[in-house]
Parts: structure tokens; C-alpha cells; sequence
């Protein structure tokens, strides 16, 4: 039995293959055919890379905020709309004046006086004892207007050496025209101010009392001096002097009021004194 081949190149038919049944199936499992080549499996292939997003839609996004930005920045004068999200409602902060209240105007109306008192040091008195703020440069809101001297109420008030801001009240006969009781200091117009004189000390004298325990104590009681002036109670304007006043310390008093550090104690000035000086200036 003789081999027969196939013409050089040539390829038998398939008989299992009918004319047009497109290619033979694939064999299940075995190797590839005689004269193909053997497809290497795949492993770790590099998958094609994904397709780059377009920049387009964010370019036109941006330069649409851009515009809003623009329309914000330009608007600033009337008002800054911010939305903080949609569920967040936008607040407006309008522009204004720099610490300016709406629907208020703190200029003055014309013809309105002012409500301040012209001096600091004004007050409004509550006890006879509050009109000695005249002595201190004040004024004393609720006195009685003056208006001339002749029918003026006066009160008279004197320093104290050891507490130079500390005023007494000095007393003056009832009845002198320009008397005023303590309970009438709304009627008072003229303020007397006595001011201790620095330096006038004269040579103290030696007094002898009893302190509050029945010890005998000396007590070094001093003279001086004491310039008057007259004021308006009511504006604390000066209107007028009443001299030199002596506070005498020839005699020792029945009572005293003495400084336990310094075993000190300053004479009064002389109530005769002050009444010629008022009589004088009022009368």
C-alpha cells in the first residue's frame, strides 16, 4: 500500500467540513493543530487607559463664578448677598455709616439745651452741708438764683487745717436778715467760704482736759488766720470779699476737739468776725 501526500503546500480537505460551514469547532481540551502556532496565554495584559475627562464644562463653571464674583465685588455699596447653602437663608449686610444706628440722628434739634450741667462739680443739694461744694469750685443746682445782695440768704462755711477739704458749717444769729434755717437751703443765694490761711500758725497754747477715759492730757491749741470770699451758690461765681478773718486762741475752750496724733487742735474763726463781714457785704 502506497502513501499518497498532498501536492507541496497543498492541504487536504476536511471530509468532517461541508463546502460554506465556516471553520471547523474549536477541539476541547489536547493540543494545538499540526502547522499552528500556539497562542501564549496572557497574564498582567495593561488595560488601555480611560479616556481623560473634558476640562470644557469646568473652564465655563469658572469662569461663570468668576462673573458672579465680579457682579458681587461691583454691587458692594448696596449690599453682600452670602449663601452659606440651600439650606441656609442668604443674609444682606448693608453698608453704612461706621457706628451709625438706623432711624437715629444725634445732632442736637435746634433751639434744645443742652442737659448737661455747665460744670462738672454741679450737684443738687439734699442737706444744708452740701452747699460747702461752692468752697470746692461746684455749684449747687437747686439753690436760689442771686440776684442782688439786699434780702440774700447766706451760709458761711469754713476749712479744716488738718483736713483742708472738710467743711463745718459756722453759725450766724437768727435774727440777721440773711439767717436761713437748715431745713431752708433752697432759699440760700450767697455761699461765704473761709479758707485757712498756710503759714498764719501762731505760738500754740497749752490747754489741759480730760480725755474720755479721765486721763489728763495737754492739748496744743494753735491760732491762725482765714480769708472769707462770697460766692453765688447757684453758679459758684465769685461776687465779692469779705477779708481777713482771725481765729483766736487766746483762751482754752470749755470743750475741744483735739487730732490724738499730734495733740493739736485749730481755734475756730471768730463768729463776730464773720457776722460784720456778712453785714457789710449784704446789707
Amino acid at each position: 500500500m502506497s502513501d499518497s501526500y498532498p501536492p507541496y503546500g497543498g492541504q487536504q480537505p476536511d471530509p468532517n467540513v461541508t463546502p460554506w460551514s465556516g471553520p471547523p469547532a474549536p477541539q476541547q481540551g489536547g493540543y494545538p493543530g499540526y502547522g499552528q502556532p500556539a497562542q501564549a496565554p496572557q497574564f498582567g495584559a495593561p488595560l488601555p487607559p480611560p479616556p481623560q475627562k473634558s476640562k470644557k464644562g469646568l473652564i465655563i463653571g469658572l469662569v461663570a463664578g468668576a462673573v458672579v464674583l465680579i457682579l458681587a465685588v461691583c454691587g458692594a455699596g448696596i449690599g453682600l448677598l452670602i449663601v452659606n447653602g440651600d439650606d441656609d437663608e442668604p443674609t444682606t449686610v448693608a453698608t453704612g455709616a461706621p457706628g451709625a444706628t438706623p432711624g437715629t440722628d444725634a445732632s442736637p434739634t435746634p433751639g434744645q439745651e443742652d442737659p448737661q450741667p455747665p460744670n462738672n462739680n454741679a450737684v443738687t443739694a439734699r442737706y444744708s452741708s452740701d452747699l460747702s461744694n461752692v468752697c470746692e469750685g461746684g455749684q449747687i443746682l437747686n439753690a436760689a438764683p442771686y440776684t442782688g445782695r439786699v434780702g440774700a440768704k447766706a451760709y458761711t462755711f469754713s476749712n479744716n487745717p488738718d483736713r483742708p477739704t472738710s467743711w463745718s458749717l459756722k453759725s450766724v444769729a437768727s435774727d440777721k436778715p440773711y439767717y436761713a434755717k437748715s431745713a431752708d437751703f433752697e432759699t440760700v443765694s450767697v455761699v461765704g467760704c473761709l479758707k485757712f490761711v498756710e503759714g498764719s500758725e501762731g505760738t500754740p497754747k497749752a490747754c489741759q482736759y480730760k480725755d474720755s477715759s479721765g486721763k489728763q492730757v495737754t492739748v496744743k491749741y494753735i491760732s491762725s488766720r482765714y480769708i472769707l470770699t462770697f460766692h453765688a451758690a447757684k453758679t459758684g461765681e465769685k461776687i465779692g470779699d469779705g477779708g481777713i478773718v482771725n481765729a483766736p486762741a487766746a483762751r482754752c475752750p470749755s470743750f475741744i476737739s483735739y487730732n490724738k496724733s499730734t495733740m493739736m487742735s485749730y481755734a475756730a474763726p471768730d463768729s463776730g468776725t464773720i457776722e460784720a463781714s456778712l453785714d457789710g457785704f449784704l446789707s
